[in-house]
């Protein structure tokens, strides 16, 4: 009992390394209070050690604390994401004026930010019920405070009640669900109630109806975390109201670990384990179970409503939270093909997406520290203001279009071949005809920075040397990865071909 017990606390020595960084990060706030780079740099070496114990973790196929957790590569990948997202997020924290202009304590800032972090990383490998809604709890009380931590801004305050709000709403509704689903079948473990579930299924259509309505309220807890329509109400708010470093850490990490959740919930408990004679990597699902079509239907309406109200954003943060709405759809959309193939090809978009679209958000963050505005309007002229930020904030934003010879666009092409091979041709099309849609949205930002006048009043945009090596970070891998992908691309396929057995 005890050997076991320490070789799951070896297996979850990332969550640990992210728990002590945590705890340090407020006894460090408490001794270096008028040095908030001390606690920063220290949170940073925290999320270097972290990355570290995950590398060590690559090919490892487990499940700890009495099936509580699953360790394996699906999960290392997405913790991956997360670590990595709140590495760039501290950086950018380090240099980001709307954070430190005020002469406020960051201390508790970064320490919030690790546990935030740290019910990510759960999330992407919980594989019990309970374990799952704990996770997003942890996640989403500390971006609750994040989204309002700049308290002097004047919709800080709202976007923090509204994120508060939508997500008692959104948890209580996928705690209901999870209930029916214990009452169902008289498990949490997932792979219990996978077993469980034919004889559910047999009992008629009233026990059918209630397993649909189940699956239909945990849903929403998942759809809430990943700002998939019709759970995506606070996206907009928060997104403008949060200070840009955690908008970015939200639009990135947390929707990494609300994807990897909701995936190892559809595919580990909905799979047909009897189903034979398919292709490899391929798999069916319990007959009688619909949420393949559910989940389609909420792709689309992902898509559509996000590409089409962001048309009509000024805010630019604003835009990019249905931007990010709209990119939702599209990885939800490779869910519903049933195969490793689109699961990798999430996971393929998932990596471009972490680059394009904090540099997008880097990029936002450091005109607005100068400008004082995230008005559309203010970027008229930048091409000539501040030429390589220019280049680079479209480079990004034609990369979250889907555009060669980006990144963006191998992550789309992948989902689109899958979609393509698995049959959903027609989703594949209403995929492609939103891009159309979202390269209209972004036109008007170039069309400000190149194409329009210098106001006479407009405050130059310099940035150090720092912050241009920082978007480079960002910007050279957008790039390349739209080159040269292989490596990613057998890396998502590896991290998938052992994931999902119950």
């Amino acid at each position: 009992m005890s050997g076991q017990l320490l070789n799951d606390i070896s297996l979850f020595a990332p969550e640990t390394a992210i728990t002590v960084t945590l705890l340090l990060a407020v006894l460090a706030d408490l001794i270096f209070r008028r040095q908030p780079r001390v606690v920063a740099g220290l949170v940073l070496a925290g999320f270097l050690v972290t990355g570290v114990l995950l590398i060590a973790q690559a090919g490892t196929h487990a499940s700890i604390f009495s099936g509580m957790i699953a360790v394996d590569s699906f999960a290392v990948f997405f913790k991956a994401i997360v670590v990595a997202a709140g590495i760039l997020v501290v950086l950018f924290s380090m240099d980001s004026g709307e954070l430190n202009s005020s002469g406020r304590s960051t201390g508790e800032y970064y320490a919030l930010l690790c546990a935030a972090a740290l019910g990510m990383m759960v999330m992407a490998g919980a594989s019990n019920l309970l374990m799952m809604y704990i996770a997003i709890e942890l996640s989403s009380l500390s971006s609750y405070l994040l989204s309002g931590y700049t308290r002097e801004a004047p919709d800080a305050s709202e976007a923090s009640l509204k994120y508060l709000i939508y997500g008692a709403v959104s948890s209580g509704l996928m705690l209901y669900g999870i209930s029916l689903l214990y009452g169902l079948t008289g498990g949490l473990g997932l792979g219990a109630v996978n077993r469980a579930l034919p004889g559910v299924l047999a009992r008629g259509d009233a026990a059918s109806l209630t397993l649909l309505i189940a699956t239909v309220l945990a849903l929403a807890g998942f759809g809430y975390k990943i700002s998939a329509v019709p759970f995506h109400f606070w996206t907009p708010d928060v997104y403008e109201g949060a200070p840009v470093t955690i908008t970015a850490f939200l639009s990135v990490a947390s929707k990494a670990g609300g994807f990897a959740m909701l995936i190892r919930f559809l595919k580990v408990t909905f799979i047909d384990t009897a189903a034979v004679a398919l292709p490899a990597g391929t798999w069916a699902t319990l007959q009688g179970v619909h949420w393949v079509d559910l989940v389609a239907i909420l792709a689309v309406l992902s898509m559509t409503i996000g590409n089409l109200v962001a048309v009509w954003q000024n805010n630019l943060k604003r835009l990019l939270a249905y931007s990010s709405i709209a990119h939702a759809g599209y990885m939800l959309s490779a869910v519903v093909v049933l195969s490793n193939e689109g699961l990798s090809a999430i996971m393929v978009y998932f990596a471009v997406y972490l680059f394009m679209n904090l540099g997008a958000f880097y990029a936002v963050m450091l005109i607005a520290d100068k400008t004082g505005s995230e008005d559309i309007d203010e970027y008229r002229g930048l091409g000539s203001r501040s030429p390589f930020l220019a280049v680079a904030l479209a480079i990004f934003l034609v990369s979250l279009t889907g555009l060669p010879p980006t990144a963006g666009f191998v992550g789309k092409l992948y989902i689109f071949a899958a979609l393509i091979k698995g049959g959903w041709t027609w989703l594949a099309i209403v995929a492609a005809l939103n891009s159309v849609i979202a390269l209209y949205y972004y036109v008007r930002v170039f069309r400000n920075m190149f194409l329009r006048s210098v106001e006479p009043s407009a405050p130059p945009v310099t940035l150090s040397w720092v912050q241009n090596i920082a978007v480079l970070v960002l910007l050279v891998p957008t790039l390349l990865l739209g080159l040269y992908f292989t490596p990613l691309v057998q890396l998502a396929q590896a991290s998938v071909s052992l994931f999902g057995t119950p």
